[in-house]
């Protein structure tokens, strides 16, 4: 079969890049014909014709009006995208189906009135709630917020959901309603993935009409060795230094705590927490890891912390400590609590407390026969799961239903 990816961002930037990649290699070790399209970059490694890429797009850099308003057509319904995808798919080759998965503002809808053109299947994993939340991320001001339910976009604008600014929250709320009651782009999509029952269920309970298939993320099991003992007296947090992944939180809970805390990551909070966690003495920074070092940072440790403030997916992050024998303390929050089982793959908390973490986090260090028990649980729960081989078989039975559709 030959498939194209498509994401906005093709290097390791984010969950969503991750399993875009991630899914081309599954597909290429399976035998299929795998090409990428998205937006240009320097961090990209090298792909075939991108060239015929999207120019990258800063929105956060947007500069003097004239640019914002060319950068806002841009984002609402982006000519340049649907040019270039379409001079793409007549040098490479018409693919048998289109996987999308993040493709909003930097590439806009537009692409897919070519897929339609071609009449292309198209299927597409849902990374955020985008296709319900003008600001696609549930949040307002740092508050979890549902006030775009029932088709309601306008209240993004009366709310500044959207880093708290008016012009840009205007924008979103325009951007929902031509997409979504004007152009009704996205009908054209056969199937959407939702790694999480709790994304899936929202998106619906939302008034989301699209079709909506649960398949989980995935890791390459056999790639990650597990240890359900502990080399160090530490914990570890690996993600985005921002408000939403709850970190002050965690910090806050750390105070005075007999174990070291290593944050694994980068991000725009990352110089005030670090001003935060200064007078603490049992936090350390340690910057982006991947690979082996990071695997060996989590494996080494006790346990890992998700305390997200915001209705985190079917994070990665979590997976991957499962994958390593490793026990999570999670927020009660959106997909968190369908991994992270109370007392049997680890333990959750109350979102956003930082006492009620700090009682978690002593009940685990406080309790080392019941952490070796956990990772063992966690990593089963893994194999039985999260496995790559179970990712596919579920893949390809949603592509060939999409094939049969068209």
């Amino acid at each position: 079969m030959k498939i194209l990816l498509i994401n906005k961002f093709l290097y390791p930037k984010g969950g969503d890049a991750v399993c875009t990649i991630k899914t081309g290699e599954l597909l290429r070790a399976k035998g299929h014909e795998v090409n990428f399209w998205g937006m240009e970059s320097t961090d990209n490694p090298p792909y075939p014709y991108s060239e015929l890429f999207v120019d990258n797009l800063d929105l956060n850099n947007a500069g003097r009006a004239k640019k914002q308003l060319a950068i806002a057509a841009k984002l609402l319904y982006s000519k340049e995208a649907k040019k270039k995808v379409e001079q793409f798919i007549k040098v490479v080759g018409k693919p048998d189906i289109v996987h999308l998965h993040n493709f909003a503002h930097q590439i806009s809808p537009s692409i897919l009135d070519v897929f339609k053109k071609y009449k292309i299947p198209c299927v597409m994993t849902m990374h955020d709630y985008k296709l319900a939340c003008a600001a696609y991320t549930l949040l307002s001001h740092g508050k979890v917020c549902k006030r775009c339910s029932g088709v309601k976009y306008y209240q993004c604008f009366k709310q500044g959901c959207v880093k708290g600014s008016k012009a840009k929250s205007l924008l979103n709320t325009i951007e929902m309603y031509l997409h979504h009651k004007i152009l009704h782009i996205y009908d054209y999509i056969d199937t959407f993935i939702s790694p999480s029952l709790f994304l899936k269920e929202t998106l619906e309970e939302m008034g989301f009409k699209g079709k909506v298939i649960h398949i989980p993320n995935f890791v390459e099991i056999e790639k990650f060795t597990p240890r359900y003992d502990w080399q160090e007296n530490t914990i570890c947090y690996m993600g985005r230094l921002s408000h939403e992944k709850g970190v002050e939180t965690l910090i806050e809970a750390m105070q005075g705590l007999p174990v070291t805390l290593k944050i694994i990551g980068d991000g725009p909070l990352k110089e005030q927490l670090m001003v935060s966690a200064a007078g603490c003495g049992n936090i350390a920074f340690l910057g982006y890891r991947s690979g082996d070092d990071l695997k060996n940072e989590i494996r080494n440790s006790m346990f890992t912390v998700i305390p997200s403030q915001w209705y985190e997916n079917n994070p990665l992050s979590v997976i991957e400590a499962f994958a390593l024998g490793k026990p999570v303390i999670g927020a009660r929050i959106g997909g968190i609590p369908e991994l992270v089982k109370d007392n049997i793959t680890g333990i959750t908390f109350t979102a956003g407390d930082a006492a009620d973490l700090r009682d978690k986090i002593l009940f685990m260090i406080n309790n080392p026969d019941k952490l070796k028990i956990f990772g063992q649980n966690a990593r089963r729960f893994a194999e039985a799961e999260f496995s790559s081989a179970r990712h596919y078989e579920k893949l390809i039975k949603i592509y060939n239903e999409a094939l049969g559709a068209k």
